[in-house]
This record gives C-alpha cells, sequence and structure tokens, in this order.
C-alpha cells in the first residue's frame, strides 16, 4: 500500500482524531462562534518578521503589526496607517503624514519616531529597503504624526516597497522593539495591527493565540489583501499546530478545526465529499518550489556543481511528489517568473527542457572538483511542500554521486539554521528546499529569491553581476518593452548562474467548514472579514 492509499484511507475514517485512531490536539467540542481555530501551514517557531522571512511568520505577523501601505489583489499600493504623502517634484523628498488615532497594543499612540526606527530595521534586512538605504539621505521625524525620507535620487516605487506582501514587509512596531539589531530577534511583541499576540499562551509546537485589538482603528475602505478596513469580526484566532496531515483532515471534518490553511492534495478528495467543507485553490498566482544552494561552501560554491543539479533535476518529479497526479495543479517552469503574468519569460531556461542527462551531470559535478564531501541537506519534515521535494532531492543526488548528509528537522529549525553562514559541518548547511508565492516572483521588486548581491543577498547569499545589472535595469527601464527585455536578460543570467533551481510551478488548497464565511483568496490567510456561526 503506497502513502497516497494510507493518508487517504485515515482521513477518511470517521471520527479518527476524537477515537484515538491518531493523537490530535484536545479541542474543546461545541466552542465558541467568537473563536476560529486554524491549522497554519507550520509550526510558528519564532516570530520575528524581520529577522526572518518563512512564510509563517509573516502570515502571524500581518496579524499583530500594521503597515503603512498595503497592496490590494490587483497589487496596488494603498494607504494604510497612512493618512496623505507628498513628494517633491525631483521624485527626492518623501513627506507622510499618519492617520490620526493610531494606537499600539499597550495604549501608547503610534508616533513618527516608532516608524522611522521601524523602517531603519526593516530596510538593513529587506532587498527593495536596502536599494532605499544606499540613496538615503535622511529618514526623521519632523513631527508626532509627520516623517521625511530624503533620497539622493528618485526611486518611484517607493510605496510599493512600503506596501509589498512578500517578506519581509515593513511592519511598524514601537521604537523601543525596533531599536533591536535586525539580524537579533525581537522577544517583545507589542503589535500596531488588529490582534494582539498573546505571548502566555504562546506554546511553540502547538499553539499561538491571537485576540482581537478594541482600540485598532480600521480603515473605511473595503478590505482587499493588505489594503481597507481590517474587520476583525471573531474574538480570537487559535492557531493550532499539526504537522501530520491526515490527523488536520480528521480535525476538519469533525468540526475540531475551522479552516485549514494548506491541505496537501492526496486528501482534497476526501475532504470534497464532506458536506460541511469547502475546499478550493488557495492563491490562483500559484508557488514555485525552491531548491536553494549554498554559494559560501563546496560543491554548491562552484557553478558547475549547481549546473550539474539543473541538467539532472525532473521538474515533474518535483510536481508529483507534491501534487499527485492531477495535472491541473502544476506546470514546468524553465525560468523564475510567475507564469501566466505579464513578465513570465523562458529565456536561458533550455538546461530545465527535454531529457534529463544524468551522465553530463555527473561529469559537469567531477569537473567542478566535487570529491565525496557530505552535502547538508536541510529538510523540514513536518512541512509537506519541503518534505516531499526534499525526498525527490536526496534521491537526485545520490544519483549524481554526492554523499547526502540529510538532515530531518522541523521548518522552525530550518528557518535559525539557514541564516548561519557557518561550514556545514560546524552547524551550516549545503541546500534547503523552499517555495515562493507566485505573488511574489511576478517582478523583482518584490522577488528576494532573486537577488544575487552576495553577502546582502537571501540565503545562500549567491553571487551574480549579471542577474543585479538586470535587476537595475528592470527597476531603471522607462516602458514595459524596456521592462520585458530586461526581465528576459535577468532570467537568462540567473539561469546561468543558477541563483537557485526552481522545481515547479503548483497550486495548493485551502479548506473550512462551512459554518465559516469571509474566507478570500491570496498568497496568505487574511483573518480580516473572516466569520463564524455556531
Amino acid at each position: 500500500m503506497d502513502r497516497r492509499t494510507v493518508l487517504k484511507g485515515l482521513a477518511g475514517a470517521s471520527g479518527l482524531a476524537l477515537t484515538g485512531g491518531l493523537s490530535a490536539p484536545a479541542i474543546a467540542q461545541g466552542a465558541s462562534a467568537r473563536t476560529l481555530r486554524f491549522v497554519p501551514q507550520a509550526n510558528l517557531a519564532n516570530f520575528d518578521p524581520i529577522w526572518g522571512t518563512q512564510y509563517v511568520v509573516r502570515n502571524a505577523a500581518a496579524l499583530v503589526w500594521d503597515t503603512l501601505y498595503g497592496v490590494d489583489s490587483s497589487l496596488v499600493p494603498q494607504r494604510q496607517m497612512v493618512e496623505s504623502e507628498e513628494v517633491t517634484d525631483d521624485g527626492m523628498t518623501w513627506t507622510f503624514k499618519l492617520r490620526s488615532g493610531l494606537k499600539f497594543h499597550d495604549g501608547e499612540p503610534v508616533l513618527s519616531k516608532d516608524v522611522v526606527a521601524s523602517l531603519n530595521r526593516w530596510a538593513a534586512r529587506d532587498p527593495m529597503g536596502l536599494m532605499l538605504k544606499a540613496i538615503q539621505q535622511e529618514l526623521t521625524a519632523v513631527d508626532d504624526r509627520t516623517f521625511k525620507w530624503v533620497l539622493k535620487q528618485p526611486f518611484p516605487k517607493m510605496l510599493y516597497a512600503l506596501a509589498k506582501n512578500n517578506s519581509p514587509c515593513a511592519f511598524i512596531m514601537p521604537e523601543r522593539i525596533a531599536q533591536t539589531d535586525p539580524f537579533k530577534q525581537i522577544s517583545d511583541y507589542v503589535g500596531s495591527g488588529p490582534m494582539k499576540f498573546l505571548t502566555g499562551e504562546w506554546v511553540p509546537g502547538a499553539k499561538a493565540v491571537f485576540e482581537k485589538f478594541a482600540d485598532y482603528a480600521p480603515r473605511q475602505e473595503k478590505a482587499s489583501w493588505l489594503a481597507g478596513g481590517k474587520q476583525i469580526l471573531v474574538d480570537r484566532v487559535e492557531w493550532v499546530i499539526m504537522p501530520d496531515p491526515a490527523t488536520a483532515a480528521a480535525a476538519l471534518q469533525n468540526g475540531e478545526i475551522d479552516w485549514w490553511e494548506n491541505p496537501i492534495a492526496d486528501l482534497v478528495p476526501v475532504l470534497k465529499k464532506n458536506k460541511n467543507i469547502n475546499v478550493d485553490i488557495g492563491d490562483p498566482l500559484g508557488n514555485i518550489g525552491s531548491f536553494r544552494m549554498n554559494f559560501l561552501y563546496p560543491p554548491f560554491n562552484d557553478v558547475r556543481a549547481r549546473r550539474a543539479v539543473l541538467m539532472a533535476m525532473s521538474q515533474e518529479d518535483y510536481m508529483r511528489a507534491l501534487v499527485g497526479d492531477d495535472d491541473s495543479l502544476w506546470k514546468p517552469l524553465p525560468g523564475f517568473f510567475t507564469p501566466g503574468t505579464p513578465l513570465y519569460t523562458e529565456m536561458g531556461g533550455d538546461i530545465l527542457k527535454g531529457k534529463r542527462d544524468l551522465d553530463a551531470a555527473k561529469k559537469l559535478l567531477a569537473e567542478s572538483g566535487y570529491s565525496g564531501q557530505p552535502v547538508t541537506c536541510l529538510v523540514a519534515q513536518d512541512q509537506p511542500i519541503t518534505k516531499a521535494m526534499g525526498d525527490v532531492t536526496a534521491d537526485l543526488l545520490k544519483k549524481l554521486g554526492m554523499n547526502v548528509d540529510f538532515v530531518a528537522t522541523d521548518w522552525g529549525t530550518v528557518g535559525s539554521r539557514r541564516a548561519q553562514k557557518t561550514p556545514p559541518g560546524q552547524g551550516g548547511w549545503n541546500m534547503f528546499h523552499t517555495w515562493h508565492a507566485g505573488a511574489d516572483c511576478i517582478n523583482p521588486a518584490p522577488y528576494t529569491a532573486i537577488r544575487a548581491n552576495g553577502d546582502k543577498a537571501w540565503f545562500g547569499w549567491p553571487t551574480s553581476a549579471g542577474t543585479e545589472k538586470e535587476v537595475t535595469s528592470w527597476f531603471e527601464a522607462k516602458n514595459f518593452d524596456e521592462e520585458k527585455a530586461a526581465i528576459g536578460r535577468l532570467n537568462k543570467a540567473a539561469m546561468d548562474d543558477v541563483v537557485y533551481a526552481p522545481t515547479g510551478f503548483f497550486l495548493s488548497y485551502t479548506a473550512w467548514r462551512k459554518n465559516v464565511s469571509g474566507v478570500t483568496k491570496g498568497p496568505l490567510p487574511f483573518f480580516w472579514g473572516v466569520s463564524k456561526t455556531a
């Protein structure tokens, strides 16, 4: 009996989570309609949305901290904490005014000094923030509600930088918290957003709890992604950690939980048969699977070793492991940008097309100087996406003749360890798997993972002068044709230097009980506007 048959059988067993077929967290039945119980994609092991970039942290942070601007469902920046902005004719001086009545969760007012400190911390870690920092003349508080950002040259995408949904977002924290070294984690979670984080009820590996903030002042516009009025319609949101998919499926069917962020495709047929459950694609822009390599140490510090992986890898193998036999849920991806979006290109992607050439890949790996040293692969077992891809990778690397050091761990540990620049044998790593939301990969502005500026790049610290040159070309483009041409050259440069190895494009499901309403599609779970009846 294969894995998929076992999972379906377990999940379909009526009352499984209650009758002892599998152990599950104890959850009171008949709970208040004012409490929404949600199974997130992974454990919330740490909670600093600037220090790290894991989506699970970003998703929780969007409840606790607000932003100056927010992108709507058309990816257009809209005012959020800001009341108004002015920019000089030369595009180099921006003056922002905060809305009145904004409060932090400790009751203190949100002031310009808090914003300045928050933006300084964010800019030290975010690619767009680093671009702003490089051309910054000054960022200062003018008065309690006004701050000014003076640049040495224009930055037309300023509002998008402050509104974007990819990690790290420009969340606004109290000055005392924002003054924390951006390369060290915060330990104080006083926020500015629509819900408070209940630190006393946080049990990593089991649950995280958020409570409605009574003094939050939502905007009057209709909510759309991170923009508009973030109206919270429940009193509490409880994140219940269930790394085992069959347990989560049974809990959803039994009404122990209300919403499961990302049910695996194997269990969707079972869930769809339940008349009390809605199942739908969570985000039509989908996701791009990622095989991320460390440029600092052998073997992947040599481009020939990285290209050997591209020559040998089968995206179909990865995608089948993720989504099974449903061809509507995945596409091959000989590039880095989201399929179906205006800038999508396959330029330079031939290495991922056609029959896989294991012999040529082995030869190229040998030319790189690989001599059998362990290749440390960080593979989170509590995250179905990374676990499925990790199993394929272990087999692939062994076929290439690599000595695989397979570190089976949890997603929280991957999030911490991937930030380490120490050698693989001393707590570091050679590769890990992750994924990038399609909304983050439509162009270079929000696309943290495509940047290749060495020590300032995302984990793996890729260096590719050609890629960075074309990122600049895209930012400087005067029209769409110039943007499109720059993206083609960028895609080729990133593929030539293997900034990372895309494992394919895939769609994911979300599932919720029918007594829950207001669930919307997008790159993260939006809890505002979501309500529940008894």
